[in-house]
């Protein structure tokens, strides 16, 4: 009951304030303001402070150096004929220094009256004060935008995560910690693009409405088109047409950009995500390892200048070769209690699966093959603990309809997927281009939707596909790269809605 009594009281005092601002907003307006449209500063903060900080007063006072800068106006102390204020640009924060002597006392007097979070445009002359620190004199200063709603005043370390997702723009504002972080992700992507340009391959952009959700095993956005009265899916990945280039003669083609599955929201999960995915000819899965291994690693030093990820109170190496095991391996290495020989014994995983989970379907428990059975044990008792990178190999066809079958053993596929720290990051294989094993595959995948053994393994059957696989497609490797869990890696970030600009939450 307190903590409501205190929103309430909360809500009425920030409408009050509201109602003063726009007050005094109408106020200037009578006075003639308008939100002018022709504000050019010259300097960007960042600038003046790398420029002149290190410099003695002295120094600076002999240049003369007279800068215009436009910031929003985050701290103010008013002490009687002068002040000092704090403005921010996009780039950094610097301390103002007003004075009724400088500017007039009209001037002087339209200063007080604005209120922080407004947005200023001051001009004057750098200088240090006697306590050294890097200031304007402010020879001019007027109104570029009112700020009508207040800046919350305890919003430090964003307890407030209603505010914080919801309304990023205030996030932005206030916390450099989350300025620095979209900074970074902007940095990671630019630096991913990068790399992969420098190894041959090419960007393209595939559709995102598609007649057919395939290329991944998941629940799709359904939606219509109006002109061609057709249902459409937005996109839940853009692997099969990635592969129809190829089998069109490129290369190398990387996409990066959206996908969309109509699952549920966690801090690793969000319905609307960013993937790189990309394909390599004449390479296989073994390749692909090596690939992002080495990709993973070059971002890393990029952006932190090291080989290592110090993330949640733990620190990754990246130096070492990421290890490789089996699914029964890695289930094995984290779990003493379990053997290779019970893993392989179909009745032990379906009593055991169900004691762990008693949620699990009996449907599912009963007409699933072992590996399929052994990747859920594997999801339900180890993929959390694998915290070193390490890639879990040797998945079973049953749940891999697009991987390319292992000429050793049949029942297993060419695939991986890399885990750090306790979340999948990529998932690739050698690409199945037998186009008539890839038509069998899709029709058991889609027989199984229809007996709804697991709705998550739902696939669809792509004829058109088929039909460019038979056209012909050279051995290819292919993998997808998680971005968001990627930028949560590089930037310690636990929760997906933290890299996330607008993640998508519930209404109110």
């Amino acid at each position: 009951m307190t903590n409501t009594i205190d929103s309430i009281n909360s809500d009425n005092d920030e409408n009050k304030l509201v109602i003063e601002r726009r007050i005094k907003l109408n106020k200037y307006r009578e006075l003639g303001f308008e939100y002018p449209n022709d504000v050019s500063p010259t300097k960007k903060t960042i600038d003046i402070i790398n420029k002149y900080t290190d410099l003695d007063a002295d120094a600076i006072n002999l240049e003369n150096v007279i800068v215009k800068i436009s910031g929003r106006m985050m701290l103010k102390r008013i002490m009687g004929k002068a002040s000092f204020s704090t403005i921010k640009d996009s780039t950094n924060r610097i301390q103002i220094y007003i004075s009724q002597k400088n500017i007039g006392e009209e001037a002087y007097n339209n200063f007080k009256q604005f209120d922080l979070g407004d947005i200023l445009i001051i001009e004057g002359k750098v200088f240090k004060t006697n306590k050294g620190e890097l200031s304007i004199n402010v020879k001019s200063i007027s109104l570029v935008s009112k700020a009508i709603r207040p800046l919350p005043e305890k919003f430090h370390g964003i307890s407030d995560h209603n505010i914080k997702y919801r309304q990023r723009y205030i996030d932005l504002i206030v916390s450099e910690e989350t300025k620095k972080t979209f900074e970074l992700r902007s940095k990671i992507i630019a630096n991913i693009r990068q790399y992969m340009s420098k190894e041959g391959f090419m960007e393209v952009e595939t559709p995102m409405l598609h007649k057919i959700p395939g290329g991944a095993a998941a629940k799709p956005f359904t939606t219509h088109h109006n002109s061609l009265n057709m249902d459409m899916y937005l996109r839940i990945a853009p692997e099969l047409y990635l592969k129809r280039l190829i089998v069109g003669g490129f290369d190398r083609v990387f996409e990066l950009n959206r996908n969309f599955r109509n699952e549920g929201t966690s801090p690793r999960h969000n319905p609307e995500f960013t993937m790189m995915e990309f394909y390599a000819t004449y390479t296989d899965y073994k390749w692909m390892m090596d690939f992002t291994e080495l990709l993973i690693r070059e971002i890393s030093i990029s952006i932190n200048n090291k080989n290592y990820i110090d993330y949640q109170g733990n620190t990754i190496n990246l130096s070492k070769p990421f290890e490789r095991l089996s699914i029964c391996e890695a289930i094995c290495k984290y779990n003493n209690k379990y053997d290779l020989e019970q893993l392989n014994d179909y009745k032990f995983l379906q009593k055991e699966l169900h004691r762990i989970d008693n949620k699990i379907s009996k449907d599912f428990l009963m007409l699933s093959k072992l590996g399929e059975l052994q990747l859920c044990f594997f999801e339900k008792t180890t993929e959390e603990k694998v915290w070193d990178p390490t890639y879990i190999i040797d998945y079973p066809v049953e749940t891999s309809p697009l991987a390319r079958q292992s000429d050793a053993n049949k029942k297993i596929t060419e695939r991986f997927e890399l885990f750090i720290s306790g979340k999948e990051i990529a998932n690739g294989f050698s690409e199945l281009n037998d186009p008539e094993e890839q038509a069998k595959r899709l029709l058991e995948q889609a027989d199984s939707k229809n007996e709804n053994i697991d709705d998550s393994h739902e696939m669809f059957f792509d004829s058109d596909y088929i039909t460019a696989l038979e056209y012909g497609m050279p051995p290819t490797g292919g993998c997808g790269i998680g971005i968001d869990r990627l930028v949560m890696l590089l930037t310690n970030k636990s929760n997906i809605k933290d890299v996330i600009l607008f993640p998508h939450l519930r209404e109110r």
